[in-house]
Formats: structure tokens, sequence, C-alpha cells
């Protein structure tokens, strides 16, 4: 089952996308677009490019980014041994949302990696990241895209996003809003086993599907799993405190507001049609799909940033497989806001 496509608003031109590739190619930043959310992009075999890319994000040296590859790319040449776990998920789900992590070829830079051995692979699907990947080397290149945002926070899912984080600093190619708006899913690979270290559009049934096995579930005990992006428990916060409740303790909260206190409510259309009356109350309707919910998650948040509330109460989502994707994302926002952070 996949999200409607968000509609592509704008593209950029063959002599944009190119000028584009010999920036990467001279070890310059840019920002483009993918389903998930807005990368920001460095050639993923330049040292000084890749430090570029943690310099401006504030990221640490040790936190991992992914390598996006073209479709005529050879994902060989990033990896030790191409496994057969991972050619048969490449060939199910590439291109598309999904990130592998593999054992790192030697001759790859450690930095790429966050020192580990290991890298992480995709193959994006949005038709503006595949023509740049395709003019970058002659797509026989890989480039280095975290989020285009400042490190543990809201992740960018239009070119309007990326340009509130980096103003004119960083080039941004314009294709729209993305389709899915939350990360890729990430599998680790490396171990001889498999292991879903983030969860995002491609669920675990799917993988378990092609693989004929499950893979194994984030439980907090994983303690030799790599490092991956978008893991650290704090992430994808806004500036203003969330706070992810149950229905019940939201009603709780309310009444307990100081007089004057602006607060949003985030919180499913179907569960919660009266609060749009209530004084002093941002209410926000949010889709009862989770597809639709994970696509509109970021910019509801970075919305919220701007709208002069104090508080944001986020309704907890039921715990159903479809929903871990953007539960993951709503806890490791309102851990950024808890007392022991």
């Amino acid at each position: 089952m996949t999200a409607p496509r968000a509609p592509l608003v704008t593209s950029p031109s063959a002599s944009e996308i190119a000028h584009a590739a010999a920036r990467l190619e001279a070890g310059e930043l840019v920002a483009f677009p993918t389903e998930t959310v807005y990368g920001l992009g460095g050639d993923a075999e330049n040292a000084q490019a890749i430090a570029r890319i943690y310099a401006a994000k504030g990221r640490p040296a040790n936190h991992p980014v992914i390598v996006h590859l073209s479709p005529t790319a050879d994902p060989a040449y990033w990896v030790r041994e191409l496994t057969p776990d991972a050619q048969r998920l490449i060939a199910a789900f590439w291109p598309g949302p999904l990130t592998l992590i593999l054992k790192r070829a030697a001759h790859i830079p450690e930095a790429v990696s966050g020192g580990q051995d290991s890298v992480g692979l995709r193959c994006p699907s949005h038709p503006v990241a595949q023509a740049l990947l395709e003019a970058f080397k002659g797509g026989r290149g890989g480039v280095a895209a975290p989020s285009a945002n400042r490190f543990g926070r809201v992740s960018p899912t239009t070119a309007q996003h990326v340009r509130e984080e980096f103003g004119e600093t960083v080039e941004v190619l314009d294709g729209g809003p993305c389709e899915v708006g939350i990360e890729s899913t990430i599998v680790d690979l490396s171990r001889g086993f498999a292991a879903l270290l983030r969860p995002g559009h491609v669920s675990a049934q799917q993988i378990a599907d092609v693989l004929g096995v499950a893979p194994r579930l984030p439980d907090g005990s994983d303690a030799t799993a790599p490092r991956a992006s978008g893991t650290l428990k704090a992430h994808y916060a806004p500036n203003t405190p969330l706070a992810l409740l149950s229905f019940e303790e939201i009603a709780q909260a309310l009444a307990s507001l100081q007089s004057g206190e602006r607060v949003a409510v985030v919180a499913r259309a179907s569960r919660a049609p009266h609060l749009e009356d209530l004084p002093g109350i941002q209410f926000i309707a949010a889709p009862d799909n989770p597809l639709h919910y994970a696509r509109d998650l970021y910019s509801l948040l970075r919305g919220l940033d701007r709208a002069s509330v104090q508080r944001i109460f986020v309704e907890r989502l039921p715990a159903g497989p479809e929903w871990a994707a953007v539960n993951d994302r709503l806890g490791r926002a309102a851990a950024a806001f808890l007392s022991d952070q």
C-alpha cells in the first residue's frame, strides 16, 4: 500500500540539474528532494564534502549518513559483499524508501559511516533525485545526504523548509512536496541477519515477505547494532515543547491550563471534533490514515512552530504495525522535551 503521490509542483531544468551535479563534483553541498524528505547532499567519496555536511547540520561526527545511489549505479562498489538478502531487498524495494546497512568497502571513506565499518545505501525514487544522481559522475557516484535541517530538528519536506533552515547558504533543487514525508526504513544486514533499525514506509512485514524471515525489531536491547541515521532517543523535534499523550491525558492537561496560555492539540479528526471550539486551543485535525499522517507530519510540526503556541499536545496513536513509523518519529520528538534529556 502506498501513499498518494504529492503533486510535483515544480521541476528543475536540465541545466539546473547539471549545475547542481557540477557543484557536488566540486565538493560543494546541494539540497535535493527525495520521496521521503529533502536531503543535504555531498560527494560521498569526498571527506571534505562530508565534513561540510556535518558542519552545516551541527551533526555529531560519529553519526553516520546515508549514501544515495542512482538506479544505474552498482551498490556492490560500496560494500565488501552484496549479500543475497541485500539483493532480494534491492530487487523488491529499490528505487524506494529503504536503506540497507552492509559492511563498508575498504576504499569508501569512513567519515560517511561515522567511523564505523558499515555503510548505509539507498536508491531514491523521486525523479529529481534520480536526475541529479544520474548527472553526478555519470550516475556512478554516491551522494551522502542526511535530512536538510539542523541536527535533531524537524526534517524538511519542501524546498521552503530547507530555505528556512539554511537561507541562501545552500543551493536547493525544488521538486515539490515529498510524497512519503518521513525518512526511509533502515534495515541492517551487516551482522549476518536482518534487523530493523528505523521503521518507515517499507514495513517489517513487507521485509519478512521478501526474506522469508521476520527482521529483528528494535527493542533497546540490541547492543551490537551499528549506529544509524535518525535513531537517537531524542530527534525530529520542533522548537515548541511537545508532549505525546493519550486523549484522556490531553483533556486533563487542557483543564489545567493557565489563563492566557495558548496550546496546540494534534488529534485525529475522528477522535476530537469538539476541541475546535475551546478558547486558547489551536486544534489540528490529523489524518486517520497512517500514510497520510506520515506525509503531513513534519509540515504540521513546522507550522506549529510558527503558530505562537507555547506547547503542543499530540494524541498518542495506536500501537499497530501500520502506525510504527509515525509513532517512532513522534516518540523521539517528545523525548527531546523529557526531563532526563
